[in-house]
């Protein structure tokens, strides 16, 4: 991930526009944890988004997505999170709701970076207005080398389908390509 490139798109973003990010993390080595990675793979491939969205595979980039949270006025976040229910069970959390389930330590490392993200821009004065979560829960964490497990891969178009949802809420209706992105990687 090319952070310089992210620091200048939304260096240079229309000031009249809100500026919408759309973030995946999480560790594609890891089966489920890389859902989130996988969910804007998927995003990016089969949908073009307005200008003012950036989406933005953040991966296990931690502290060093604070700039783009900090730039962001609504967020979007695609990963794992422990609901306490079935593996594979999709949720979408709003605002506090969704910082909880971000800051909740247990299900993977990474979320405890991007909790101190979120923190961070909280303190700074400058974290988004509006903060939601399309997690899903994971079945299997400790799966190094395997990609995403059948049951949480099967949430990949129900995630993708929420957070267009969420965009045309926030009067950035994406629109569906004709034919999938060239070179974007998508789980099968």
């Amino acid at each position: 991930m090319n952070l310089n490139r992210i620091h200048v798109a939304w260096r240079t973003a229309s000031p009249t526009r809100e500026r919408i990010v759309v973030l995946g993390i999480g560790n594609t080595q890891w089966g489920d944890a890389g859902f989130g990675v996988r969910a804007v793979e998927r995003l990016k491939a089969d949908w073009q988004c307005a200008a003012n969205v950036d989406v933005v595979d953040g991966g296990t980039q931690g502290r060093a997505l604070l700039p783009l949270v900090e730039a962001a006025d609504r967020l979007i976040v695609f990963s794992t999170a422990d609901f306490d229910v079935a593996p594979g069970t999709l949720r979408l959390c709003i605002n506090d709701t969704a910082l909880e389930h971000l800051r909740a330590r247990g299900v993977c490392p990474r979320l405890m970076d991007f909790a101190d993200v979120l923190a961070c821009a909280q303190l700074k004065g400058r974290a988004p207005r509006q903060v939601v979560l399309i997690g899903v829960q994971p079945l299997k964490l400790d799966a190094y080398g395997a990609d995403l497990g059948p049951v949480v891969r099967a949430k990949l178009e129900p995630a993708v389908e929420a957070a267009c949802r969420q965009l045309r809420r926030w009067r950035a209706a994406p629109r569906r390509r004709e034919a999938p992105m060239p070179g974007v990687r998508t789980a099968a």
